[in-house]
């Protein structure tokens, strides 16, 4: 995409992290990242968007847009919500959960997606927004917390199922989830308790070694989780023609700051839609169920017998890493600063991934993982580059500016192994 064209899209809202996640540190970052390894923590993820779909055609309307299956759904169960455009790509994604025989809940900027596809639609759905506080407590000794805190059970929920535990007096759900790939629940309710529910959880800081967790420091889980996410890891799949009524729909709907792009990175590409990923991209290929009709199945259905890329992690060569900061120590031109443990502003830093000059995939989410002392992204790889262990090459640098080639190990994808679906009774 030239550099005129990608001027559209390169345009930052101020104080992206701190509006969406309140301060930037609360201890500090490394502690901080630290926290769902060892301990657990609080992350305050309210700025989430929550609609209620209610009437006897709600599952024909979500089964029409999305690649959830209803074939089994239970009440008191979540379900990770895909949405496609007509050519298998993500416009939005979120967290379904099925609240009565004919309610449901559902959590991200897919409620716009569906709202507009209701609007246009014969479908006997009501359709109202709600405003509810979304609080993760993730972590090792989360379970522990919460049930000190609520005096409840929640060693035998089901994995992505929910129930109603009550915190300082207040009655709300619990859903299980592990966004940080450990042990844990979103606990969701009216957002005017929020700060009850936290400074509740804050009483019991030094028996469980709670931390709060901001804003520099937020997504370092998903990266080290494998938890795409959007304008970070993909662009909604929502600006061709066919879908421009929408698009200003959803731009009308959304504050300013949250309808930016912001493209990065040596990758260039010819047109909007370089910068898609469909869900076998993103890994998210067991959620996509052919028991049911739905924008972008057929492409869907071919790509999946036919898959060309995979999402992997890739691990920096610190050599490399460390001659782009020397350079900032020398006269004369330098290389684009690497941002710890990740860039701030919000947007996504896609590079160029080579192996013998070749394009052979493209970079999201680059960070720093205390944890792990090492300099991480993701990537979506061509097949035959995917293999574990590969050596490949990031082309690290914006077009124009000095770019310094950093060498890369393919890793798998969540790189940390995933402990958020194991038996609750064997946590501490």
């Amino acid at each position: 995409m030239g550099n005129q064209d990608m001027n559209r899209y390169r345009v930052t809202p101020p104080g992206y992290l701190t509006v969406r996640f309140g301060e930037p540190e609360y201890t500090d970052w490394m502690d901080e990242s630290m926290s769902w390894k060892e301990n657990c923590y609080i992350g305050d993820w309210s700025f989430l968007w929550e609609r209620w779909f209610k009437g006897p055609d709600v599952e024909k309307l979500f089964s029409d847009f999305s690649t959830t299956s209803f074939k089994k759904f239970d009440i008191g169960q979540a379900k990770h919500c895909v949405h496609t455009n007509v050519d298998g790509k993500v416009i939005h994604e979120g967290i379904l959960a099925k609240m009565g025989e004919q309610e449901y809940l559902l959590f991200g900027r897919g409620c716009y997606w569906m709202n507009y596809n209701l609007e246009k639609g014969n479908y006997n759905v009501i359709s109202e927004p709600d405003d509810w506080f979304n609080l993760q407590v993730s972590g090792p000794k989360a379970i522990a917390l919460l049930e000190k805190a609520s005096g409840a059970n929640l060693r035998d929920t089901k994995y992505m199922h929910m129930i109603k535990i009550e915190i300082a007096g207040r009655s709300f759900y619990a859903i299980r989830q592990g966004m940080a790939g450990e042990p844990g629940y979103e606990l969701v309710g009216p957002h005017e308790w929020k700060e009850e529910i936290i400074q509740e959880l804050l009483k019991y800081k030094d028996a469980f070694g709670v931390r709060r967790l901001g804003g520099r420091t937020v997504f370092i889980n998903h990266l080290e989780a494998c938890f795409p996410t959007i304008i970070t890891d993909y662009i909604p799949a929502m600006f061709s023609s066919d879908l421009s009524d929408y698009l200003e729909t959803f731009k009308a709907s959304m504050p300013a700051s949250m309808t930016t792009l912001n493209l990065y990175g040596s990758f260039e590409g010819n047109d909007i839609s370089d910068y898609y990923r469909s869900p076998v991209e993103l890994g998210w290929t067991k959620v996509v169920k052919f028991d049911h009709d739905f924008l972008g199945r057929e492409a869907l259905e071919q790509e999946i017998a036919n898959p060309k890329r995979i999402v992997r992690t890739l691990v920096w060569n610190v050599e490399d890493v460390v001659d782009v900061y020397a350079s900032m120590f020398k006269k004369g031109d330098h290389y684009d600063f690497i941002e710890f443990p990740r860039y701030q502003r919000g947007g996504m830093y896609v590079d160029k991934v080579l192996k013998n000059g070749k394009l052979v995939g493209t970079t999201s989410s680059y960070g720093y993982s205390y944890y792990f002392r090492e300099m991480l992204c993701l990537a979506v790889l061509d097949i035959d580059q995917a293999e574990i262990g590969n050596e490949v090459t990031i082309v690290w640098g914006a077009p124009g500016h000095p770019q310094k080639e950093i060498r890369a190990t393919v890793a798998p994808a969540p790189y940390k192994p995933d402990g958020s679906k194991g038996d609750l009774h064997k946590v501490l």
